[in-house]
Protein backbone atom coordinates (compact mmCIF):
# COMPACT_ATOMS: atom_id res chain seq x y z
CA UNK A 1 0.00 0.00 0.00
CA UNK A 2 1.43 3.39 -0.99
CA UNK A 3 1.73 6.13 1.58
CA UNK A 4 0.33 9.54 0.75
CA UNK A 5 3.02 12.09 0.09
CA UNK A 6 3.19 14.43 3.07
CA UNK A 7 3.09 18.12 2.24
CA UNK A 8 5.35 20.46 4.17
CA UNK A 9 4.31 24.10 4.55
CA UNK A 10 6.95 26.37 6.05
CA UNK A 11 7.81 30.06 6.28
CA UNK A 12 10.97 31.92 5.39
CA UNK A 13 12.18 35.43 4.82
CA UNK A 14 12.38 36.41 1.18
CA UNK A 15 15.86 37.80 1.93
CA UNK A 16 17.18 34.32 2.84
CA UNK A 17 18.95 32.25 0.22
CA UNK A 18 16.56 29.83 -1.50
CA UNK A 19 16.88 26.19 -0.52
CA UNK A 20 16.25 23.14 -2.72
CA UNK A 21 13.85 21.94 0.00
CA UNK A 22 11.64 25.05 -0.34
CA UNK A 23 9.41 23.55 -3.01
CA UNK A 24 7.00 26.15 -4.38
CA UNK A 25 7.91 29.61 -3.08
CA UNK A 26 5.03 32.08 -2.64
CA UNK A 27 5.34 35.64 -1.34
CA UNK A 28 2.37 36.32 0.97
CA UNK A 29 3.02 40.01 1.75
CA UNK A 30 0.71 42.73 0.46
CA UNK A 31 3.63 45.09 -0.23
CA UNK A 32 6.67 44.17 -2.33
CA UNK A 33 9.77 43.78 -0.10
CA UNK A 34 12.30 46.59 -0.05
CA UNK A 35 15.58 46.02 -1.80
CA UNK A 36 14.46 42.89 -3.68
CA UNK A 37 14.45 43.04 -7.45
CA UNK A 38 11.63 40.99 -8.91
CA UNK A 39 14.00 39.09 -11.19
CA UNK A 40 16.15 38.17 -8.15
CA UNK A 41 13.31 37.13 -5.84
CA UNK A 42 13.42 33.38 -6.60
CA UNK A 43 9.70 32.96 -6.12
CA UNK A 44 7.01 31.15 -8.02
CA UNK A 45 4.16 33.52 -7.17
CA UNK A 46 3.23 36.69 -5.34
CA UNK A 47 -0.18 36.09 -3.77
CA UNK A 48 -0.92 39.47 -2.19
CA UNK A 49 -4.65 38.66 -1.95
CA UNK A 50 -3.96 36.32 1.01
CA UNK A 51 -2.18 39.03 3.00
CA UNK A 52 -3.81 40.85 5.93
CA UNK A 53 -5.65 44.05 5.12
CA UNK A 54 -3.63 47.24 5.07
CA UNK A 55 -5.53 48.44 8.15
CA UNK A 56 -4.69 45.28 10.12
CA UNK A 57 -1.07 45.26 8.97
CA UNK A 58 -0.60 48.89 9.99
CA UNK A 59 -2.34 48.36 13.35
CA UNK A 60 -0.16 45.35 14.15
CA UNK A 61 3.11 47.04 13.19
CA UNK A 62 4.92 43.76 14.09
CA UNK A 63 4.61 44.53 17.82
CA UNK A 64 4.97 41.07 19.45
CA UNK A 65 2.58 41.97 22.30
CA UNK A 66 -0.18 42.47 19.69
CA UNK A 67 0.42 39.13 17.96
CA UNK A 68 -2.40 37.17 19.65
CA UNK A 69 -4.95 39.82 18.67
CA UNK A 70 -3.39 40.16 15.21
CA UNK A 71 -3.70 36.40 14.75
CA UNK A 72 -7.36 36.46 15.82
CA UNK A 73 -8.20 39.31 13.44
CA UNK A 74 -6.23 37.83 10.54
CA UNK A 75 -7.94 34.46 10.94
CA UNK A 76 -11.27 36.30 10.73
CA UNK A 77 -10.10 38.05 7.54
CA UNK A 78 -9.17 34.68 6.03
CA UNK A 79 -12.92 33.91 5.90
CA UNK A 80 -13.49 36.73 3.41
CA UNK A 81 -14.26 35.52 -0.16
CA UNK A 82 -11.16 36.97 -1.86
CA UNK A 83 -8.89 35.39 0.75
CA UNK A 84 -10.80 32.08 0.60
CA UNK A 85 -10.12 31.95 -3.13
CA UNK A 86 -6.42 32.67 -2.54
CA UNK A 87 -6.32 30.02 0.21
CA UNK A 88 -7.81 27.43 -2.16
CA UNK A 89 -5.05 28.31 -4.61
CA UNK A 90 -2.36 27.84 -1.92
CA UNK A 91 -3.86 24.50 -0.93
CA UNK A 92 -3.77 23.45 -4.57
CA UNK A 93 -0.09 24.46 -4.82
CA UNK A 94 0.68 22.45 -1.67
CA UNK A 95 -1.13 19.31 -2.80
CA UNK A 96 1.65 16.73 -2.81
CA UNK A 97 4.41 19.36 -2.90
CA UNK A 98 6.38 21.35 -0.35
CA UNK A 99 5.26 24.97 -0.04
CA UNK A 100 7.26 27.85 1.41
CA UNK A 101 5.43 31.04 2.37
CA UNK A 102 7.76 34.02 2.00
CA UNK A 103 7.61 37.28 3.90
CA UNK A 104 9.89 40.27 4.35
CA UNK A 105 9.14 40.38 8.07
CA UNK A 106 12.17 40.09 10.37
CA UNK A 107 10.28 38.01 12.96
CA UNK A 108 8.84 35.24 10.82
CA UNK A 109 7.39 33.40 13.83
CA UNK A 110 5.17 36.44 14.57
CA UNK A 111 4.08 37.10 11.01
CA UNK A 112 1.06 36.53 8.85
CA UNK A 113 3.06 33.81 7.08
CA UNK A 114 3.29 31.82 10.34
CA UNK A 115 -0.44 32.26 11.01
CA UNK A 116 -1.21 31.24 7.44
CA UNK A 117 1.07 28.17 7.56
CA UNK A 118 -0.65 26.88 10.68
CA UNK A 119 -4.08 27.65 9.25
CA UNK A 120 -3.20 25.69 6.12
CA UNK A 121 -2.05 22.78 8.27
CA UNK A 122 1.65 23.43 8.07
CA UNK A 123 4.49 24.21 10.43
CA UNK A 124 4.39 27.27 12.71
CA UNK A 125 8.15 27.66 12.75
CA UNK A 126 10.30 29.18 10.10
CA UNK A 127 12.62 27.04 8.03
CA UNK A 128 16.26 28.00 7.72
Amino acid sequence: MEQAMETRITCRRIYDEPSPSDGTRVLVDRVWPRGVRKQDAHLDEWLREIAPSTELRQWYGHVPDRFAEFRRRYLAELNEPVRQQAARHLRHLARGHDLTLLTATRDVDHSQAAVLALWLGGDATSST
